[in-house]
């Protein structure tokens, strides 16, 4: 059996939703990894979750990216481990520089919160394997900081590298400007590594995994990594 790890930080709001989608909607193993903590013994995947540690001082993920369970993450990773940054867990992975990038903020200069539609790009990694290429989840986001920016340079090599997992789209999986709730560059709303073992994304998949929460979508991810 798997076991998740999630880290919580000062200000992570969605640790125990990340700890209940895992232990519970999907019948994992699954423990909390304390922000001062290193050792990660025993952890399949790290999931770096959602929130607004230290306050979003400074930066968003500026202040976390120090913290020694992110230096221990970073070691996890480098070595192969898979890790999920979700939202603030995100914006973190970049400013740890363990994915490329960074986040401004929303277009519209407000909080967004409601469901999308993501456009599955990228099949072949540890996260997304359960599903299919083109497949359209139906996954909320929650943020003020999402419009993720790459330059140019970064950007094709993202593309020719196929690091691109996830793209806002319209239910009929069509990526088009009006299907971008941020401003995301290229309607970005998920990428990885190189390795394809660390993913980045704005969507929570931790509140979609129950039928109850009203979509099941976010099961993909999850179910992915049992695998």
């Amino acid at each position: 059996m798997k076991t998740f790890g999630v880290v919580v930080f000062p200000g992570s709001n969605c640790d125990h939703d990340c700890y209940h989608a895992a232990a519970h909607a999907m019948g994992a193993n699954a423990r909390y990894i304390w922000h001062r903590e290193r050792d990660l013994a025993g952890i399949d995947c790290v999931i770096v979750p959602g929130g607004f540690t230290y306050g979003d001082y400074l930066r968003v993920g500026a202040i976390a990216r120090f913290a020694p369970a992110m230096e221990a993450v970073a070691d996890f990773a480098r070595a192969g481990g898979l890790v999920i940054g979700i939202c603030n867990g995100f914006q973190i992975l970049l400013e740890a520089q363990l994915l490329p990038g960074a986040m401004r903020r929303n277009q519209n200069q407000k909080f967004i919160c409601k469901h999308v539609h993501l456009r599955l790009e990228q099949p072949h990694t540890s996260f997304t394997h359960a599903g299919r290429q083109g497949q359209v989840l139906r996954i909320p986001i929650a943020h003020g900081e999402g419009n993720y920016y790459a330059d140019q340079e970064t950007l094709h090599r993202l593309r020719e590298g196929g690091q691109i997992v996830f793209r806002y789209c319209r239910p009929d999986g069509r990526v088009t400007v009006d299907a971008n709730p941020n401003g995301s560059v290229d309607n970005i709303a998920g990428i990885c590594n190189e390795g394809r073992n660390i993913l980045g994304m704005m969507p929570h998949p931790e509140r979609c995994a129950e039928a109850v929460l009203g979509s099941t979508d976010g099961r993909v991810i999850f179910e992915s990594v049992l695998r």
